[in-house]
């Protein structure tokens, strides 16, 4: 999308260093699998990447995401800056005060913690795969 100036898909949130796809998968490295994005704010704002975020996964859902199980797929939202926080728990509160969702609003807000890149075959993964939109 206009704005997004590049995607990187790794590992993060949790203790284990340089951790490997299957480590992550296997449980008991504490990392999330997430998507660190750079962005120009003059053209995308924080807040519509949000929106983005929100509206491409179900985050009332508790210990994983579709059939994806596991806390390395929990719904979490990691922050760099004290501004990038207040939007964040702003977007989940707004959310959840919307009624949209039957259930509560389960996506933690935490500060960002060091990012392991995921190995090569998992970055552009849908555009590897013929998946991606527009195709």
């Amino acid at each position: 999308m206009d704005g997004v100036l590049d995607t990187e898909v790794g590992y993060t949130g949790g203790e284990v260093p340089h951790a490997t796809y299957r480590q992550v998968c296997a449980g008991g490295t504490g990392h999330a699998e997430a998507v660190r994005i750079a962005f120009d704010p003059q053209v995308v704002s924080y807040s519509r990447l949000l929106e983005i975020f929100f509206a491409n996964h179900d985050p009332t859902q508790v210990g994983g995401q579709g059939l994806d199980r596991g806390d390395q797929y929990r719904s979490v939202i990691f922050f760099h800056t004290p501004e990038q926080e207040a939007a964040a728990r702003a977007a989940v509160a707004a959310l959840e005060a919307s009624g949209r969702y039957p259930r509560p609003i389960a996506t933690a807000v935490e500060p960002a913690r060091e990012f392991w890149r995921a190995e090569e075959y998992h970055q552009r993964y849908y555009e590897k795969q013929g998946l991606a939109p527009g195709r």
